[in-house]
């Protein structure tokens, strides 16, 4: 019986795999797309030649090489740059990043792959299977997206291997021209030598290189590396530092126009009565545009020669609504539902072992349930796209985006244009969290666009607009039991959760697809943690939601690690024991999660008088984290003063950036953990703006110290992970100080 509800399970898991559908198997007997050469040759120009789909080579030496990836503030075209200089033995400085064109070798792989829900401990057929099909798939689908903490753990091996294929090249052409063999020429700081004195520069070689074939390609090991793991200054510092960045806000195509737009309050409602008459009289109102749809549900645009004009007159539109069957929704509904689903279903299991229900004997019982609300994103810039529609049926698009294929692709399809017709100029994002994983703002634009007779248009969300009408990080509700013998020892753990799924939401809106089966994204961070305990259970609900859900900055793993290191933290005190020492008991058959955990405990020492440290362990993304939060609590205020991160992440490719963003993820989690709920009432967002949906600020920032576990292992992610242990070490530092446990997200104490 338990081995037919296994092989259940794993057909399940396999039918539900998502985004590919049947088409999975007819991929699976195809040999894998290579990664290499793209379908066009990137475009060059002024003497410039390109040697694959990565890498083209000026006159002058420089290296270009193509991104792939958005920069959002993490670093990402530094850290893509170091794997390609590593291997093409070229300084930094000789380096230049250009955005990637829209092609399939630039897909996202080994994001698709990491979204499977298995174990991280299953090493079974099944599981490697539906590994290597999903990465298939992925090669085929192409979708670039910048998401999941996968950018340099993807390109790991296409961009080390285009920047060996370019010095294998270089260096093929140099032994050619001197009469030499290959295996006696050598390169470094951007040219090619040899020991009779025979010397060139990239830039000399590269024509010549572009007839050449790389031949094997051999990468360096990584006891060769000379820039990897080095400390390197970001290369977008600059042009953000001097306001040379050009974000999506900042486009100004010629003959640019605004506009602005205003949204059904309440989620699926739609426009009853609008008087567009009523504005156009209003100066410098060029249109009112109803840019309701399927995708992004009922709005509509006005467009004006400011972006100032446009949110005046849209703001006096006369505009009643049909607010539909949520008018009334609420959040204590939501709570509700996700309780009475817990109690009446019992979910999809993710993980189990050994036999819960025989395993308890004559134990104590340890029970709790927390809970943890919808988010918005609130990235400082605003959500906006400019898009620009002419007579000869070609649509420009200038856009901060995370998927900017898919932003062609739902580009093309709205304004009924081919995908080729479309250019896309991307931009810096001001925060991408996720939020810019979505095309809504995008099919709105197009659509405005299309009654600009010809005018690119801005289209801008007030915070207002963006605050009311994010794709919400879902609420969420956890329940944990647990046995315990006399001597504190774990007999049976068990924890069942129930909240709304990401991914059932994003492929209804994003593809067109039915969500069905298991959503990884529920229940990371629970069933997948390291802690050995010999009988345990993972399952999880999913209850349907009006709310939109999308994907919030650690997704899952945000909230449910303050479920799982809060409830850890429990169990470490009904059995008498330090929280530290606790973990480290469980965690006997996991060296890698024992020495962060040691390292972190080790370098944050004692508290000051009157603080206390709270401990949490987490792994999401492939890397593990350990924090430990110095807290204080005064007339209720809880105040972080300093956190200390120990990260093993694998290689770490730059550990400035790996510190960097340990300490925007620290105050990104902070912000979630102190202030962060979005609540509903009347089937409306409450919160508008920073004034009640507020974020840490720079007076309330923490020091944070990052300690990076040295590792030969494959890069893994790292934009991610700092954020889910920061509000589990916080509750716990509450603790210590207050003994009152916090089970709710926002922590509040009174």
């Amino acid at each position: 019986m338990q081995e037919a509800k296994k092989k259940s399970r794993r057909r399940f898991i396999l039918g539900g795999l998502g985004v590919a559908g049947a088409l999975i198997v007819g991929w699976g007997v195809m040999p894998p797309r290579q990664r290499l050469n793209a379908a066009h040759p990137l475009p060059v120009a002024d003497g410039e030649v390109a040697l694959n789909g990565w890498i083209k080579i000026a006159r002058d030496g420089t290296v270009i090489v193509a991104m792939h990836r958005s920069e959002m503030g993490q670093g990402i075209h530094t850290a893509l740059q170091m794997l390609v200089a590593e291997e093409l033995d070229v300084p930094m400085h000789m380096v230049r990043p250009v955005h990637a064109p829209i092609d399939k070798i630039y897909g996202n792989v080994a994001m698709l792959a990491d979204g499977l829900p298995f174990h991280p401990e299953n090493t079974g057929a099944v599981k490697r299977t539906a590994q290597w099909l999903t990465s298939k798939t992925a090669r085929e689908l192409g979708l670039q997206v910048t998401g999941g903490s996968s950018s340099v753990k993807d390109a790991w091996g296409p961009m080390r291997e285009a920047g060996a294929a370019a010095r294998a090249m270089l260096i093929a052409a140099a032994a050619k021209d001197w009469g030499v063999p290959a295996s006696e020429c050598k390169t470094s700081n951007g040219s090619v030598s040899h020991a009779n004195g025979k010397h060139a520069a990239y830039g000399e070689l590269a024509a010549r290189a572009a007839q050449t074939s790389p031949g094997d390609i051999r990468l360096k090991d990584v006891k060769d590396f000379t820039l990897i793991g080095t400390p390197q200054a970001r290369t977008d510092t600059l042009a953000k530092v001097n306001g040379a960045a050009t974000f999506g806000i900042d486009a100004r195509p010629p003959g640019l126009v605004f506009a602005a737009i205003r949204m059904s309050p309440v989620f699926g409602g739609k426009i009853k009565n609008m008087d567009a008459a009523a504005i156009k009289s209003r100066q410098d109102v060029l249109q009112v545009v109803d840019v309701s749809n399927e995708v992004t549900g009922a709005g509509v645009a006005v467009i004006a020669k400011s972006y100032w004009q446009a949110r005046q007159a849209v703001e006096a539109l006369p505009l009643t609504w049909d607010e539909g069957e949520h008018a009334k929704l609420a959040t204590a509904d939501v709570f509700k539902e996700l309780g009475s689903k817990l109690e009446s279903e019992s979910g999809f299991t993710y993980y189990e072992a050994g036999d819960i229900k025989n395993s308890a004997g004559k134990a104590k019982t340890i029970s709790a349930e927390y809970r943890a609300p919808f988010l918005a994103h609130a990235a400082m810039e605003p959500i906006n796209c400019t898009a620009q529609l002419t007579a000869d049926g070609k649509l420009h698009l200038w856009v901060s985006t995370q998927v900017p294929s898919m932003a062609v692709d739902t580009a093309a399809k709205t304004a009924k244009v081919k995908a080729e017709d479309v250019s896309l100029h991307m931009c810096y994002l001001g925060g991408g969290f996720g939020r810019r994983l979505e095309v809504d703002m995008i099919v709105q634009s197009v659509l405005v666009a299309m009654q600009a007779k010809g005018a690119p248009v801005q289209l801008i969300w007030s915070r207002e607009e963006d605050t009311t009408h994010d794709v919400y990080r879902p609420a969420a509700l956890a329940r944990f039991s647990a046995t315990m013998d006399t001597n504190g020892n774990v007999l049976t753990y068990e924890n069942k959760s129930a909240s709304g799924s990401i991914m059932h939401q994003v492929l209804k809106r994003s593809f067109g697809l039915m969500g069905a089966g298991p959503d990884k994204t529920t229940a990371e961070g629970e069933f997948d943690m390291p802690y050995e305990f010999a009988n345990q259970r993972i399952a999880h609900v999913i209850v349907p939601t009006p709310v939109p859900l999308g994907f919030w900055r650690s997704v899952g793993h945000s909230h449910n690690a303050f479920f799982k290191e809060s409830f850890i933290d429990e169990l470490a005190a009904a059995a008498g024991k330090p929280p530290v020492e606790f973990r480290r008991e469980l965690l006997k058959n996991h060296p890698r999660h024992l020495a962060v955990l040691n390292a972190a405990v080790e370098k944050a020492g004692q508290p000051q008088a009157g603080r206390a440290h709270g401990v949490a362990l987490h792994q999401s993304f492939g890397t593990i984290v350990a924090e430990v939060a110095e807290v204080s609590v005064q007339d209720n205020n809880i105040q972080v003063h300093r956190v200390v991160c120990a990260v093993d992440c694998g290689i770490a490719v730059n550990p400035n950036i790996i510190a960097q963003q340990m300490e925007s993820a620290v105050i990104f989690g902070l912000s979630a953990a102190l202030y962060g709920e979005v609540t509903l009432k009347d089937g409306r967002v409450e919160q508008q703006n920073f004034h009640n949906y507020q974020v840490v600020r720079m007076s309330e920032a923490p020091l944070v110290e990052t300690v990076l576990i040295k590792s030969a292992e494959p890069p893994e992610g790292i934009g991610e992970p700092g954020t889910p242990p920061i509000a589990p070490a916080v509750a716990n530092a509450v603790f210590k100080l207050t003994g009152k446990r916090l089970r709710s997200l926002p922590l509040r104490l009174a």
